[in-house]
């Protein structure tokens, strides 16, 4: 059995050049020993499960859809607001919820305080995003947010 406690997890940040994304994280899985290059699925695990902390107004990242993974939410506490195909739901403590494969969704932080959740999701080989706002596509394992076929290059170009 592999063990660590969350208190000794380090946490990290990611924030935007124009500071509209950003957030901070705790790499569970990560901190368990799971190699996210690996092709190995005993090196990659079969899941990914991260504590993500949004700033007051934040947003997670832009809109996507994962080609072939599948992420479940559980909030643990604050307030936001997740847009989907559907609209935008509102979100607090004790909500879950699920996005399936091709299911496009973006988190942001409505609320005054930080907006604190659980990520779960599973780690399939040959992932790639949609990103509808700006029309590109990202391919995961060639590098850092790669993108390979829309009008721009940067990852961020058209999102901020």
């Amino acid at each position: 059995m592999q063990k660590v406690n969350v208190a000794g997890v380090a946490e990290t940040e990611w924030r935007s050049a124009k500071g509209r994304f950003h957030t901070f994280g705790k790499e569970l899985s990560v901190a368990l020993g799971r190699e996210p290059k690996s092709t190995d699925l005993f090196r990659r695990h079969p899941f990914d499960v991260m504590i993500a902390r949004l700033p007051a107004g934040a947003v997670m990242c832009p809109y996507h859809a994962h080609s072939t993974q599948w992420e479940f939410y559980v909030v643990l506490s604050g307030h936001g607001t997740v847009r989907e195909e559907s609209g935008m739901t509102e979100i607090g403590p004790g909500d879950v919820f699920l996005f399936r494969p091709g299911e496009a969704h973006q988190i942001t932080n409505s609320g005054t305080g930080d907006l604190v959740y659980y990520v779960i999701a599973d780690n399939p080989l040959g992932e790639w995003c949609y990103y509808p706002d700006s029309k590109k596509w990202v391919v995961a394992g060639l590098g850092p947010r790669t993108v390979i076929k829309g009008p721009t290059g940067e990852y961020l170009d058209g999102e901020e």
